[in-house]
């Protein structure tokens, strides 16, 4: 999620934003859930799947000022959003929860308290015996370079996806990943020509089964499958998910069936959610109160 090159195309594509919208195909809807979405910018959703709350960023309508949030179901909405009880100074954007909720990715400038992007490194944080987070570790180079890392995604076979600017890319940003062998010890290598391209690649998302990777890139996102010798080349989605090429922030339901991800609506609200359920509707992301159950697709569950 690299905020030069991400406002750059929002900025370029904000202005038209596409009548094409009113013509989504009925696969992709909003998720609006009342308590969360504003007139600000919200995207990056994860789930805590031991205690069912919502992280997600919110920032600003230009996309910046990044903070990650977290809201819990009461049983009847979501609460207020307040900081992620981790929370840094500057800059911290795209949470991400292991399968089991133990642990915790992001990106942070919590080091220097920098609001700049090129000071964005990826941490993660473990959860103490009691449920709380125990004090976020900064991850070891070579995965952190001097340059960006953008939305670390960790795949089921225990490779580390990211996004990241560092010198020996295939383009700009691209996406590389990194495998710990031993404590402390890692591997990062480039993702490869099938997934990078001479423009930008920035965040790499995982499927659940490890055999598909969404990837957003220049012109919103993009879907890559595992062939029998790795990655196939990425195929970009189908206009009921790019709309306006601002798409971003992208998460799959655990059965990956649903993506969940947010898309630059201009004014008056900016960002918002929109989950796509090409297989049809399933029961996620969970919804909080019967009024957002009318609001948006899947069920009225309180997720608690």
């Amino acid at each position: 999620m690299p905020m030069k090159r991400c406002l750059a195309v929002l900025l370029a594509v904000v202005a038209p934003v596409c009548s094409a919208s009113d013509k989504t195909p009925a696969t992709v809807q909003p998720w609006t859930p009342t308590g969360v979405s504003s007139d600000l910018f919200e995207s990056h959703p994860a789930f805590d799947p031991q205690t069912g709350a919502l992280y997600f960023v919110r920032s600003s309508k230009k996309f910046s000022g990044w903070r990650i949030l977290t809201s819990h179901c009461d049983g009847k909405t979501w609460t207020t959003p307040v900081d992620a009880p981790f929370a840094g100074p500057g800059t911290e954007a795209d949470p991400w929860f292991t399968p089991d909720g133990h642990t915790i990715y992001f990106i942070s400038t919590r080091a220097t308290g920098s609001m700049k992007s090129k000071d964005l490194d990826i941490w993660k944080a473990d959860r103490a015996p009691d449920g709380s987070w125990k004090p976020p570790v900064r991850l070891p180079p070579p995965v952190n370079s001097d340059e960006a890392e953008w939305f670390p995604r960790l795949a089921p076979d225990g490779w580390l996806y990211f996004g990241s600017n560092r010198p020996g890319g295939l383009g700009k940003n691209d996406i590389w990943r990194a495998r710990e062998n031993s404590p402390g010890q890692w591997t990062v290598e480039n993702a490869g020509p099938a997934i990078n391209s001479a423009g930008d690649e920035y965040e790499p998302l995982p499927s659940p089964d490890g055999k598909r990777l969404i990837v957003e890139a220049d012109g919103g996102l993009y879907e890559s499958r595992l062939g029998p010798k790795g990655w196939l080349p990425k195929v970009k989605l189908g206009p009921e998910i790019n709309v306006n090429g601002s798409e971003i922030g992208a998460m799959f339901s655990p059965s990956g069936k649903s993506l969940l991800f947010a898309r630059d609506t201009g004014e008056p609200k900016s960002g918002e959610f929109f989950v796509w359920q090409p297989e049809g509707k399933e029961a996620w992301p969970p919804m909080c109160g019967d009024t957002a159950s009318k609001k948006s697709p899947g069920s009225s569950a309180n997720p608690k």
